[in-house]
């Protein structure tokens, strides 16, 4: 389930960083939890999603068994102990908190993360931090990683990403986290151990590649950012999102400046095959209740209860 701003002292210190020094530890605890943005929570087959999204405010996400985030528009304090991110784009509510999450990560003694980033923006961020370092007067130590659609970047052997064109006012890149399995192929399956061994020291390759998608992550983006990468729509858990919801808005105007209506998702209904769907980035023209009774309106039931509000 759902439930607002999850960080306790405990679970501060035991997500630090594993390769952390004492003093981090003693530093976070002598701390306790520093509830500095809103996250909420939601578990599901062994992951946690956790983080916000509000239009123009501010996007980050954390998926905390997978080590991965995306997009820093905040960064709640418990977050950096994540050694990775990626950016979808560089819009302010993306990306304001890449400073911070660097600095902190140094200041607490925590190796420099890793930061993927859209190649025609990673020069540009890279000065943001020079910038700020010479404000500062802090060393900013991070890898800034160039990425652009279609590529795969590999986390571990089981895990796999990959990087999807989106649809929105600026190029924007979604995400798709695979986990990647190996299977012994249907001809060797009567054989015994040390005829599979045999067959493998001799350079066949016994097994075949199964790729299952965890996580589909699309940023900021129009319908069509979602209908031409139709993996998405298999992932177990899709994070996107639904910025405008009034009958009344003009979806021609909201699909040209690169962001989903309400709509958009009740024409696409029989298209989600995701077992969760988390849904945020809400226009701040709507509050809660707004968001809640447009939603119930045109969906009632939400998808079987797939359809999660991030609000």
């Amino acid at each position: 389930m759902m439930k607002p701003n999850p960080s306790t002292e405990s679970n501060s210190s035991k997500n630090l960083d594993s390769a952390s020094s004492s003093d981090l530890h003693h530093a976070v605890d002598s701390i306790g939890s520093v509830d500095n943005a809103p996250t909420l929570e939601l578990h599901h087959q062994g992951l946690t999603i956790d983080g916000y999204s509000r239009a123009a405010v501010q996007s980050y996400w954390r998926v905390a068994e997978l080590k991965i985030g995306f997009d820093l528009g905040a960064q709640p304090w418990d977050f950096m102990s994540l050694p990775r991110y990626f950016i979808s784009h560089p819009h302010l509510d993306h990306i304001a908190a890449i400073p911070s999450y660097v600095a902190r990560r140094r200041m607490m003694k925590m190796d420099p993360p890793i930061l993927y980033v859209p190649d025609y923006a990673a020069a540009t961020i890279d000065q943001m931090l020079k910038v700020v370092s010479r404000l500062d007067r802090g060393r900013m130590p991070c890898k800034l990683i160039s990425i652009r659609e279609n590529q795969e970047i590999e986390l571990s052997r089981e895990l796999v990403v990959s990087t999807h064109a989106m649809k929105h006012s600026i190029p924007a890149l979604g995400f798709i986290v695979w986990e990647r399995r190996k299977k012994l192929k249907t001809e060797y399956l009567q054989l015994t151990g040390e005829q599979i061994r045999d067959l493998k020291l001799a350079g066949e390759e016994v097994t075949t590649e199964t790729r299952i998608p965890l996580v589909a992550y699309t940023g900021d983006t129009a319908p069509e950012g979602l209908d031409r990468n139709p993996e998405m729509y298999q992932a177990k858990i899709l994070i996107t999102e639904m910025t405008f919801l009034a009958p009344d808005h003009r979806k021609d105007r909201i699909h040209k400046d690169g962001h989903m209506h309400l709509d958009d998702f009740v024409d696409r209904k029989n298209d989600f095959k995701n077992e969760v769907i988390i849904c945020g980035h809400f226009s701040v023209r709507y509050n809660r209740q707004q968001i809640h009774r447009l939603v119930d309106r045109a969906l009632p039931g939400r998808l079987d209860g797939r359809l999660k509000v991030w609000i």
